[in-house]
Formats: C-alpha cells, structure tokens, sequence
C-alpha cells in the first residue's frame, strides 16, 4: 500500500494553517417596494435536504455485501476527504515558490513528513480498502491517483505504481462513475447516508453527481404480492 499511503499523505503537510472566518448571521435582509417604501423582508438560508430512498436488498447476501461495503466506504472517507482539502493548501502553497530548487526541497519536507506520519496505519488497509480509497480520491479531487502521481512525482514513478498495484487487483486510474457502476452507486448512497446522520462530514465531491439519476437506475422496488384469487 506504499503507493497509495505516499498520495495521501502527500497532502497531509500543512505549513501555514489557516482558521476559516466565523460566520456572523446568515439571514439575508432583501427589500420589497411597497408604494415607494422600502420594506425589509428576512430570509434565512436552509440547507439542501436530500430525500433517501428506502433500501432494498434482494437477498440477505445482497445485505451483507452492502454492510461490509458500508463499514469499508466509512472508514477510507476520510482519508479521501484530507487528500482534497491538503491538495489545495499544496497547490497553493507550490504558486508561492518561485525556483525550482525551492520546491524541490519542499517537497522533500513533505516526504519526510510522510514517512513519520500516519503511514503505519494507511498501510494496514486491505486490497478493497484501498480500491474504494482510490475511487474516492477521484471523487474528491476529480483526479485519478494515477494522475495526481504523475503530476507530482512523474509518469515514471506513476506507470510503475500502477503495474505494482495491478499485481493487487488495485488499479490507481479507477475512476469515480455510480451511474456506471453499481458498487459506487452504493458507496454515493453510503456516503449520502452518513452525511445526513453526521457519521461523517460532507464534502461535496469535485464534480457533479446526479444522485437521482443513480436511484433511478440501480435502485429495485419491491415486488408487491400479487392478491390472492378466490376459489
């Protein structure tokens, strides 16, 4: 899990924190015109509710898949949440330096960093663990492992990454598509679900997601029975 431990935590450094402005009141004051008056009219901004649909499984192994898959999704999240917020503090932080050995020996800071950090418990993460964490970082970055190492190291040090995590069933191109697949349709519901219950804290992802578009395509309705005939 070297490769995938290095991306992540290659966004963990954060040399200038930065504390996000407290928000003082946020009622909008708009102004209605009544016969040449100017009436103040409040309006308080609500939050987006996303209406879930109920789950349906077809059989109890169909279940179980979701639960392990549920238990998996919850624990890489955030993981993928940090890789999206660090990797904009590092871009922001790369358009400061000027020369070219400046950001060399930045980036050499970062791989110390790394090496001292959360790496023994990245690591401790199974084969499908690591698959999910990768469709995720996608989701949250809008790129792909695969080209976020290449960005950052070289194609290189990328192509070989993803040969050695081939040999693991892990490919670091996996894109993020639940319209197109139905497992990561299931991991956008997980994560819709966690949102709502605050088990998890949202992020919203790099692009857009037609949750609906989703339900409509993979969700099953159950079956009614069918009424019984008199004889």
């Amino acid at each position: 899990m070297k490769y995938i431990t290095y991306i992540i935590l290659f966004f963990s450094l954060t040399l200038f924190a930065q504390e996000d402005p407290v928000k003082q009141d946020s009622t909008q004051v708009h102004y209605m015109i009544i016969e040449g008056d100017s009436i103040p009219v409040t309006a308080v901004e609500l939050d987006e509710v996303m209406v879930l649909p109920n789950l349906y499984f077809a059989d109890r192994d169909a279940r179980i898949r979701y639960i392990i898959l549920r238990r998996k999704t919850l624990k890489v999240y955030p993981y993928a949440k940090l890789a999206a917020e660090r990797l904009e503090a590092l871009q922001k932080r790369l358009d400061e330096l000027d020369r070219r050995s400046e950001k060399k020996r930045y980036a050499k800071i970062i791989q110390k960093y790394i090496e001292n950090e959360f790496s023994a418990e990245l690591k401790k993460l199974t084969k499908t663990e690591g698959q999910i964490l990768v469709k995720l970082i996608h989701r949250q970055t809008g790129k792909t492992t695969f080209q976020l190492i290449k960005e950052l190291r070289s194609g290189w040090r990328a192509f070989w990454f993803n040969n050695t995590a081939s040999l693991f069933d892990i490919s670091l191109k996996k894109e993020f598509n639940p319209l197109v697949e139905e497992e990561d349709y299931l991991i956008e519901d997980i994560l819709q679900r966690a949102f709502q219950n605050e088990r998890l804290k949202r992020q919203d992802p790099a692009f857009d997601i037609d949750f609906y578009a989703c339900v409509n395509k993979w969700s099953k309705p159950k079956t009614e029975s069918k009424p019984k005939s008199k004889g």
